[in-house]
């Protein structure tokens, strides 16, 4: 084992060697590791992000009650232990002995806060809607409750009380999530929104970043203060916002990375017989959806917004077009998901063929009066990562197809750009994707709900939709409360606020003499679990 000094020494020592091995030498210092991530960061705030390649830095920095285990499963994070009551509505957690990397002791005031400051409207986070099952976070977050009526309470520096509104039997996978990470008090209160700059960041999870320079990469190393820090088989990770799949493999061919979180899933076989046992696939709980912005007069009937999902041809996109395992997806709710009914709910149109979809489209359009004197025009916007520019022209071909007065056009845009125009609204219909935080179908059902804030992207709005997602919250009969999310979800789907368009497998490229990346359907694959063969 070497001492911690030594692992920040030796991380320092190799950068020199990574990052000449990125610009076009081949030769690398085994303690690096190489990551791909698809687009840059907007931020390494835990509270400030929602993103799958965000989740792969930041989760290497900072460590929940629970945290990811190897197959992303929940395991015990910070929690010592934790108890539940009989209703299921409190959760007390003992602490481990911690410390952040500046040395301070992580307390439970760490978590009383950071739970408090990611439901204050200010910190502007897109994802505190997913913390509304903690008694009073909505009131809170509206500004109804004072802090103290927050259902996260203190006892002490080792002991952290979590009181919910309704019980959550997926709670674990919500607190291994970032948008349960605790967050240095002391720093932020010293530098504010400069407090994830590298020279000031804080963190209790086993890397520190250490260099963030946008658009070409971000360097974590070691934090000596980790409980097992000098476990780790690797003293710095490299992470790259690559969002060229050409790029990547040349990176790979000559040695300059080690593993990327995406791959043109077309030439999946070519790739195999290119790139030997890189090819990492694996059933995901991922279901790409095209939002459509339902504050637009032209999508304000349901009839159109189910004439354009249903006139999309999945099964030629899925076939012919994408990555081989992918599944076309007539639900939001992919197949597998946790607690939920056996068939689940689907689009009303599932089993016409795609023929007979085409003649319903074009009745439906002309019924809300779409024709020649009142074209439909409008804008599809794509994200330029992975499959999607691929897949786009089939999609414009499909709705062209309808009749010669539906007049798409298509769009590329970047993908951390595309996201920012979903939730802030602007758009008119929008391709997105969904990685499940935790294995529910709440995951997905909480999306739509009309006070989920910015990740509702349609804008969609529906009262009985609310209330039945909010009556399976409250209902402790596993079997029952699946039934109502079936409701739900059938519910929502007839309005077609969003359309599914299939179902996803992983995608990871991934050098065979690293060991401990284990495919698993969260796709989150920690850096403290992976090593180099010798």
């Amino acid at each position: 084992m070497r001492n911690k000094n030594g692992l920040l020494s030796a991380s320092l020592a190799a950068l020199a060697l990574s990052l000449a091995a990125c610009g076009g030498g081949s030769e690398v210092s085994p303690d690096t590791l190489r990551r791909g991530i698809s687009a840059n960061p907007d931020s390494v705030d835990p509270h400030k992000v929602s993103s799958q390649w965000e989740n792969i830095v930041i989760g290497d920095m900072f460590i929940g009650l629970f945290t990811d285990g190897a197959d992303a499963t929940p395991v015990l994070g910070m929690a010592e232990s934790y108890e539940i009551s009989e209703d299921g509505r409190t959760w007390t957690f003992e602490l481990k002995d911690a410390n952040w990397s500046d040395g301070e002791p992580v307390t439970a005031s760490d978590f009383e806060f950071a739970f408090r400051r990611i439901l204050t409207p200010s910190t502007a986070s897109q994802y505190a809607s997913m913390l509304f099952l903690i008694e009073n976070a909505e009131e809170f977050y509206g500004g109804d409750v004072e802090a103290d009526q927050l259902g996260v309470h203190a006892v002490d520096d080792d002991t952290l009380v979590i009181n919910l509104e309704y019980p959550a039997p997926y709670l674990p996978g919500i607190l291994k999530h970032y948008v349960s990470f605790p967050v240095p008090e002391h720093a932020i209160e010293e530098f504010g929104d400069d407090w994830t700059d590298p020279e000031n960041i804080v963190v209790n999870g086993p890397y520190r970043l250490e260099q963030f320079r946008t658009g070409d990469f971000l360097r974590s190393v070691v934090n000596p203060e980790w409980e097992g820090a000098e476990d780790l088989c690797f003293t710095e990770v490299i992470y790259f916002p690559y969002d060229d799949l050409d790029a990547v493999e040349r990176y790979i061919q000559t040695g300059r990375l080690d593993i990327n979180n995406a791959f043109d899933g077309q030439r999946a076989d070519e790739l195999r017989e290119r790139f030997p046992g890189w090819v990492r696939t694996a059933p995901a709980l991922i279901t790409t959806y095209y939002s459509i912005n339902m504050e637009l007069d032209q999508f304000q009937d349901a009839r159109v917004r189910n004439a354009l999902a249903m006139a999309l041809d999945r099964d030629f996109m899925v076939n012919e077009v994408l990555t081989a395992g992918y599944e076309p997806a007539y639900s939001l709710i992919p197949p597998g998901t946790a607690n939920y009914t056996e068939d689940g709910a689907q689009v009303y149109w599932a089993d016409m063929s795609q023929e007979d979809r085409m003649v319903e489209a074009r009745r439906l359009l002309e019924e809300a009066g779409f024709g020649p004197n009142n074209p439909l025009a409008f804008e599809y916007t794509y994200r330029s990562t992975d499959d999607n520019p691929r897949v786009a022209p089939a999609v414009q071909a499909s709705w062209l197809e309808i009749a010669d007065w539906v007049r798409p056009e298509i769009l590329q845009k970047e993908t951390q750009v595309q996201y920012a125009l979903l939730r802030q609204g602007d758009f008119q219909i929008g391709d997105g994707g969904w990685v499940a935080d935790f294995n529910d179908p709440k995951n997905f059902l909480f999306l739509l709900q009309s006070n989920t804030g910015a990740m509702n992207y349609s804008r969609y709005s529906n009262a009985e939709y609310d209330a039945l997602v909010e009556a399976a919250d409250n209902e402790r009969d596993l079997d029952v409360r699946a039934q109502m999310l079936e409701e739900a979800e059938q519910m929502m789907l007839d309005d077609m606020p969003v359309i599914p368009m299939w179902y996803q497998v992983t995608k990871n490229l991934v050098d065979p003499t690293l060991t401990g990346f284990v495919d698993n359907a969260d796709d989150v694959h920690r850096s403290r679990y992976i090593c180099r063969e010798g």
